[in-house]
């Protein structure tokens, strides 16, 4: 069974996201979408409050499973079982970083590979930042995030 872990903050997740992690679970047998604490972002939602939100948007996609993690992306993918990651690009100043991210995974851990797919190009341009901005000034963010989190993002910036 191959298994990946597609990792990141997810603050809120995007569209963007969707599209890798639906392109994901085609890809693999399973994907864990491995939502985590980062020190050096200051998050709107909790770590719960992401990972409720993702629930909710995956729902009814029988392959993804969600779960939070507070330490090296190494020892969560030891604990998971997987040696797999799952990454998107958006465009190429995404690739530099997640380059690095990738070899220093591997030298952290010799067997851990890194898939990188690209975004659809309807979602190119979106971060999870953009949305938060564009819905703090209460512009529409519909076309960009789940329901569940229009909604929540209404709910946090009233």
């Amino acid at each position: 069974m191959r298994k990946a872990i597609y990792p990141g903050t997810f603050d809120p997740i995007t569209l963007g996201h969707l599209d890798v992690i639906k392109r994901g679970g085609n890809l693999f047998d399973e994907l864990v979408v491995a939502v985590t604490t980062n020190p050096n972002k200051k998050t709107l939602f909790s770590l719960e409050e992401r990972i409720e939100l993702i629930e909710k948007s995956v729902s009814g996609m029988k392959n993804i499973r969600v779960k939070g993690f507070n330490s090296l992306l190494v020892d969560f993918m030891k604990g998971e079982n997987s040696t797999i990651v799952l990454r998107g690009l958006r465009e190429v100043s995404d690739f530099s970083s997640e380059f690095q991210h990738a070899i220093v995974n591997r030298k952290l851990d010799g067997d851990i590979e890194t898939v990188f797919v690209m975004t659809s190009e309807d979602y190119f341009y979106l971060n999870s930042s953009l949305v938060k901005e564009i819905s703090s000034f209460g512009g529409n963010v519909s076309e960009f995030v789940p329901e569940p989190v229009k909604e929540k993002l209404k709910e946090k910036f009233k």
